[in-house]
């Protein structure tokens, strides 16, 4: 394994790489309330279902992202 894939599996794993997953998450939130807006707009059932289930996709993906920030955090501290 080459140090410059082994550093970006650790980035992964760490404080800056949750955040810009969370980021990332939440700007596909952008794509889903553009999708939501214009379902009702033309009375498509289907596509607000779509656009609901991607948004609890959305919401169930930032929360599991939030427990791994804790988790690091919980990791990070040091008890003196």
């Amino acid at each position: 394994m080459s140090p410059m894939t082994a550093k970006a599996k650790g980035f992964k794993n760490s404080k800056p790489g949750a955040y810009l997953s969370m980021g990332t998450t939440a700007f596909g939130a952008i794509a889903v309330v553009k999708q939501a807006r214009m379902a009702r707009k033309e009375h498509d059932t289907l596509r607000l279902i779509d656009a609901a289930v991607s948004a609890a996709a959305i919401v169930t993906g930032l929360a599991l992202l939030y427990r791994e920030l804790k988790k690091l955090g919980d990791d990070d501290v040091l008890l003196g």
